[in-house]
């Protein structure tokens, strides 16, 4: 059981590093310049979904859906917690400072990128028929298969 809430901690911790690193590249390299920053922002939503499509994709193979899709929703809203309020904090930025609209559009962001990578990874997996849930009826069919049949006698 402790493998498991390190993993979902391990998988926060990674998607809240991303986010810092964007917002570090902005605010050092490239501090005034929007077009930019809005950029490196995509950039950040993209690599961000990127990992969870990887995630989904290992993950979604080794156990079933109900299993680890609450983890990594759990990881996803912790990472989403720290983004929004102690990611700004990291670069000297109020997190309300843009107002409820920048906050809010945050959220909505983060959360379109993370369910797009996951559904992606997920989708993928369960289209080349890696997932376990087809890895399952895979192996029944094959036991099922392999067994000659019982004559009964009466």
């Amino acid at each position: 059981m402790g493998q498991r809430w390190r993993a979902v901690g391990v998988l926060a911790v990674a998607l809240f590093a991303v986010n810092v690193a964007a917002r570090l590249v902005i605010r050092f390299g490239f501090d005034g310049d929007d077009i930019v920053a809005d950029r490196v922002s995509l950039g950040m939503f993209v690599v961000i979904g990127l990992i969870l499509a990887g995630v989904a994709f290992v993950w979604g193979g080794r156990w079933p859906l109900a299993q680890w899709a609450g983890d990594v929703a759990i990881a996803i809203g912790v990472a989403l917690g720290l983004t929004v309020l102690v990611g700004p904090l990291l670069v000297g930025n109020n997190p309300f400072a843009g107002g409820g609209s920048t906050f809010f559009a945050q959220i909505g962001l983060y959360l379109v990128a993370t369910t797009a990578g996951t559904l992606l990874g997920y989708l993928l997996l369960t289209t080349l028929g890696r997932d376990h849930r087809s890895q399952r009826l895979q192996r029944y069919a094959e036991t099922t298969a392999a067994k000659p049949r019982r004559v009964v006698r009466r």
